[in-house]
């Protein structure tokens, strides 16, 4: 009678322990998804975005910089255009030595 719990154990022993095995298994694959594959994605993907939103930014900047100088230049060239017809325009007084 013993002899044969024995075998009905060797006998039911190798297709459970393949259960256990593939379900360890399965819950390694779980864990090492969801705690390492998953964020790692999520991460990177905010990074990106941040990246984009940074570069973005940076050329609104630039262009605004860009329009200023635009602006500044005109500026400066009206205000040169102003003093040359300011110095042509005006009566010429003569000189004379004051003794």
């Amino acid at each position: 009678m013993i002899e044969r719990k024995e075998r009905l154990f060797f006998y039911l022993c190798p297709p459970m322990f393949k259960i256990i095995l593939y379900g360890f298994l399965i819950y390694l694959a779980y864990k090492f998804i969801f705690e390492l594959v998953i964020p790692v994605s999520k991460a990177t993907s905010q990074v990106k975005d941040n990246l984009r939103k940074m570069q973005e930014m940076q050329q609104a900047q630039q262009q605004q910089y860009q329009q200023q100088q635009k602006q500044a230049a005109e500026a400066q060239a009206q205000q040169a255009a102003a003093k040359e017809t300011a110095v042509k325009g005006g009566d010429y007084i003569d000189f004379e030595e004051v003794k």
